[in-house]
């Protein structure tokens, strides 16, 4: 639990400190083993913190009062599917592309491109990037946070056609977490980590809100770093008129792991561990056939019609995939799962690298990485699945395909004011543009 949330929400709606103190006060005594005469005098402390930063409002510093003021735009995370691989998450990531863009003026490949990692130039090499965070809902289970999100950093770094060459880790427990699952949660980086010998260099650990947050929740993140000695990244935007299109088979990650975890179908969670998509790229990049491919891409962010989406968006071509060739790469457990729970197996991470690659190319690929032609590239900017030889559009929904019962009451049907709430994220965006570019102006100048 937020504490310090609770404390500002309450006293914004008018609460009174004695109410806030009174109910406050149990909440803390469900979480922590303390007695009743410290859980009011800590939550008569979070308010007293609280009104004092508040007091910001009444500084005589015009510049630093816009600086610690926030822009409000009345869109929740959750309402705008922020995290959950649609349409709303794409669009808020194409909004965070927006302020971060100016910054990127010596890049290959950047943020407004949608790739989940970043590239720049180093000495006539490329330095790959890439982040990614834990599952949110395996934070009772650290060992297997920790290695699908080091396989997903990996991943992320390796189909921008880089090698891996080291891991830095960011992990953060809440004040009543159990020191153990750091322990665990970086084993299940080494794991990973020692299985495809890339080193893990460094990292940062932390409290989830320092003394704010009761409770036990783990939130943290793996990022990896890679380079290209040779040739260029395979980025979304090469994808070309007349390529062909193959897939790796996938068993799942975080995601599937989440779904068998909360269904009880552990056989499924036992096919996730591995580090085959990791082989199959360092077999790819070993044969010398990253020169020849066009895009790389793990098929992870909302499912095959996520990505189809994204490089669609990106490269303005027509991926055309053939659904029964895709069925086949579903790690058959994985999919007996998928199809029993009445999940989309197109909308959700299976974890399977995806390869657009020149037609001549395509044999000396499935001889490396084990992959299949699942379709083609054509001409035009919306993809299609192709079943009985019907074209079906190929898009994402607003959420990525439900994968727990939470999921299911949550829904994945786009809000009928998403536009409205569109426009007012947009505003945001604009107005933390104008806050950065306000700070930047006046450091540029201290500088003179």
């Amino acid at each position: 639990m937020d504490i310090e949330g609770y404390v500002r929400r309450n006293l914004k709606n008018g609460v009174s400190e004695d109410k806030i103190i009174d109910a406050g006060f149990k909440r803390v005594l469900e979480i922590k083993d303390v007695n009743e005469d410290w859980a009011k005098k800590f939550v008569s402390a979070v308010i007293e913190e609280v009104k004092t930063t508040e007091k910001y409002v009444e500084i005589d510093d015009e510049d630093l009062k816009y600086v610690l003021g926030s822009s409000i735009s009345d869109v929740t995370m959750g309402k705008m599917g922020v995290g959950s691989r649609g349409q709303g998450d794409f669009f808020v990531h194409r909004e965070i592309a927006r302020i971060i863009g100016t910054t990127n003026q010596e890049t290959e490949v950047d943020s407004t491109e949608q790739d989940d990692a970043g590239v720049v130039k180093a000495d006539a090499k490329y330095v790959v990037m890439a982040v990614d965070g834990t599952h949110s809902r395996l934070s009772d289970f650290p060992f297997l946070a920790g290695f699908h999100v080091a396989r997903a950093a990996l991943r992320d770094v390796y189909v921008m056609g880089a090698d891996a060459v080291a891991l830095i880790s960011d992990v953060h427990l809440a004040d009543d977490g159990d020191v153990a699952k750091i322990l665990e949660y970086t084993a299940g980086i080494c794991a990973v980590s020692e299985a495809i010998n890339v080193p893990l260099v460094a990292g940062s650990t932390l409290r989830v809100g320092g003394d704010m947050v009761l409770g036990e929740r783990l939130v943290s993140s793996v990022a990896a770093i890679g380079v290209i000695e040779e040739g260029k990244p395979t980025a979304r935007k090469r994808a070309e008129v007349g390529d062909v299109i193959l897939m790796t088979k996938g068993s799942g990650g975080g995601t599937i792991s989440t779904t068998g975890l909360y269904y009880g179908d552990f056989d499924a969670i036992n096919q996730t561990i591995n580090v085959d998509f990791l082989k199959a790229c360092k077999g790819l990049i070993k044969a010398g056939l990253l020169k020849d491919i066009h895009v790389m891409t793990d098929v992870t962010n909302g499912g095959l019609r996520g990505d189809a989406y994204e490089i669609s968006n990106t490269a303005n071509v027509s991926l055309q995939i053939e659904k029964e060739e895709v069925y086949k790469l579903v790690d058959e457990k994985v999919l007996k799962m998928l199809e029993n729970l009445n999940i989309d197996p197109l909308g959700v991470s299976i974890d399977s690298l995806l390869i657009i690659a020149p037609k001549d190319k395509v044999e000396e690929i499935k001889q490396h990485a084990g992959a299949e032609v699942i379709g083609i590239v054509a001409e035009g900017n919306v993809s299609y699945l192709i079943e009985n030889g019907e074209k079906i559009p190929l898009i994402p929904k607003f959420r990525e395909a439900a994968y727990t019962p939470v999921k299911k009451i949550v829904g994945e049907q786009k809000p009928e004011n998403f536009e409205e709430m569109k426009s007012k994220v947009a505003k945001s965006c604009d107005e933390a543009i104008a806050k950065k570019d306000f700070v930047v102006k006046k450091l540029k100048n201290n500088m003179n």
